[in-house]
């Protein structure tokens, strides 16, 4: 199997479980060192300045959710806080790291987890929605500022994944749940794991994405492309 990341060296936030885990692993098969790194601001200097003048790869994956789709009243504001400080502010400060490093060599790639909410409504919280269309607009800006640099910056976005986000699960409820996500997907016969999304982050990383920059990827098996209340409504009204 060609290594579509042989030599170079890449940070993966969030790298213990769930898409983070997966890419960490696929990265490391496609031939890249990988360094699991956390968020907080002097750890991201610290890792900076070890690394010096040899980064590649920036994957800003960690994230947490504040539970169930909720209403604006049940919104506290420190679950927002709490959600906008990991998701939002957390991929800025892995960003404003691996760009220290990167704008001097003029080279390499800033990748974030987003997530489907960026492109349709109605599928999270208020909290994390905010965070991750946050999330998009830093890329985009990102992808303005540090394009002159020969830097890439992009966002991929899933639907709904089961990983330990979701809270602890035993297998059975994990597969089921997995099915019954996939179930609302467009896409039919195909269930969408941690595996798949970080084979999109794998390409946004590889040389094969070397002109793509400001793109928000969607693995949603179509969801945000389509919205089936009136196709519902016919189908009900017609018996089918």
């Amino acid at each position: 199997m060609a290594k579509r990341l042989d030599g170079k060296v890449a940070i993966i936030t969030g790298g213990a479980s769930g898409i983070g885990a997966s890419a960490v692993q696929l990265f490391h098969e496609h031939g890249a060192k990988v360094v699991i790194a956390d968020i907080q601001d002097k750890l991201g200097h610290d890792l900076a300045d070890k690394i010096g003048e040899n980064l590649d790869i920036m994957y800003s994956n960690a994230g947490i959710i504040d539970g169930v789709v909720s209403r604006i009243l049940d919104c506290t504001k420190s679950d927002m806080e709490r959600v906008l400080g990991v998701n939002l502010v957390g991929a800025f400060l892995c960003a404003k790291h691996a760009a220290r490093v990167m704008i001097p060599q003029r080279k390499g790639c800033i990748i974030f987890t987003a997530s489907a909410t960026t492109a349709i409504a109605g599928i999270s919280s208020h909290a994390y929605a905010a965070s991750k269309c946050g999330l998009l607009g830093l890329c985009r800006n990102l992808a303005v500022e540090l394009g002159q640099y020969g830097i890439r910056v992009n966002c991929v976005s899933p639907y709904a994944v089961v990983t330990g986000i979701s809270g602890p699960m035993n297998e059975a409820d994990s597969r089921n749940l997995e099915m019954a996500l996939s179930d609302t997907s467009l896409l039919k016969g195909q269930v969408l794991k941690a595996e798949s999304v970080a084979k999109a982050a794998l390409y946004l990383a590889s040389d094969d994405a070397n002109y793509v920059c400001g793109l928000n990827l969607l693995v949603d098996g179509g969801y945000s492309v389509v919205n089936p209340v009136l196709m519902n409504f016919m189908n009900k009204q017609s018996g089918n």
